[in-house]
């Protein structure tokens, strides 16, 4: 509930992810979204009710630790508020054009410029935004998505432990989505900012985790 209400509170971001400006209405986004993810992103939770009806015909107090459960629980909020807080940061940045502090700072930019066509005039021009390289968004290009793996970790490790495989179903099709997504946002935006996207790279090498990738 805390992450459906966190998606709501941030929805107006959405309409500035890939979801919608590279992929649109289609069938990937339409289908994976009315079918797909219904049933899979569910899929821990419905695992989890069954094992714990399980567990109580077994006669099992519990299936993880409670301790375990608190800690997994504190880490999944955490996670869930570094995913915000990193969509937040570039948010106000560029909706003050740089004018803002992070951390207490001026955030590092690199201004890059970009080219918009109008699909009914052909008329194109040209605009300018801020690429985003300290906060959050200085640890890793994607630091979003890495939270959110690690906060879909939390999810599915919560409904069983090790117990099973079946519960982090959605953990691994996340993890695998998510990489690819940050791959094909990569070549979205070497393509659309050119030089200021390698300059960009320079400041922040790695894409989802720090020292490692």
């Amino acid at each position: 509930m805390t992450y459906i209400t966190k998606f709501f509170y941030w929805e107006a971001g959405y309409y500035r992810t890939l979801d919608i400006i590279l992929d649109r209405a289609g069938y990937y986004i339409c289908w994976g979204c009315l079918v797909f993810v219904p049933g899979l992103y569910a899929s821990p939770t419905l695992f989890g009710t069954g094992a714990v009806l399980k567990a109580v015909k077994m006669g099992k107090e519990e299936i993880i630790d409670y301790r375990l459960a608190i800690l997994i629980t504190v880490l999944g909020l955490f996670f869930l508020g570094a995913n915000y807080a990193a969509d937040e940061q570039r948010q106000r940045v560029r909706a003050t054009n740089g004018k803002t502090k992070i951390w207490g700072k001026s955030p590092k930019l690199v201004m890059a410029k970009y080219t918009v066509r109008n699909a009914l005039t052909k008329e194109t021009k040209t605009q300018t935004t801020c690429l985003l390289a300290s906060g959050l968004w200085g640890i890793a290009r994607h630091f979003n998505y890495s939270a959110e793996i690690c906060l879909a970790f939390c999810w599915c490790f919560s409904n069983a432990g090790f117990t099973a495989l079946m519960p982090f179903a959605y953990f691994i099709h996340l993890t695998i989505l998510l990489v690819h997504r940050s791959k094909r946002d990569d070549s979205k935006c070497s393509d659309k900012y050119g030089s200021a996207w390698k300059e960009y790279k320079k400041l922040v090498p790695y894409e989802l985790i720090p020292g490692i990738f």
